[in-house]
């Protein structure tokens, strides 16, 4: 799983745009949104197509578990691995 952290680490730095964020400066377990690393709408609309693109996993914008899904690279991962084709 920690591989797969890694990963959707790197992919939100890419996917977003955040070259001067490494790796290392977002937290596994810390909030996406808000307090934490402040991500907004669009960059999950981003983050969600680029997750598609990497993995063939959808995360459907009007299910009620997506805030969720979202919440964290943990929760993302959980949800990917729980997906992946």
């Amino acid at each position: 799983m920690e591989q797969l952290h890694t990963e959707i680490k790197k992919l939100i730095i890419d996917a977003l745009y955040l070259e001067d964020m490494s790796v290392d400066d977002i937290e596994t377990d810390a909030p996406l949104f808000g307090e934490g690393l402040g991500l907004d709408s669009i960059d999950a609309l981003e983050l969600g197509l680029a997750i598609k693109k990497q993995y063939s996993v959808v995360i459907d914008a009007d299910d009620t578990q997506t805030r969720e899904h979202f919440a964290s690279v943990a929760n993302l991962a959980k949800y990917i691995s729980a997906n992946k084709a």
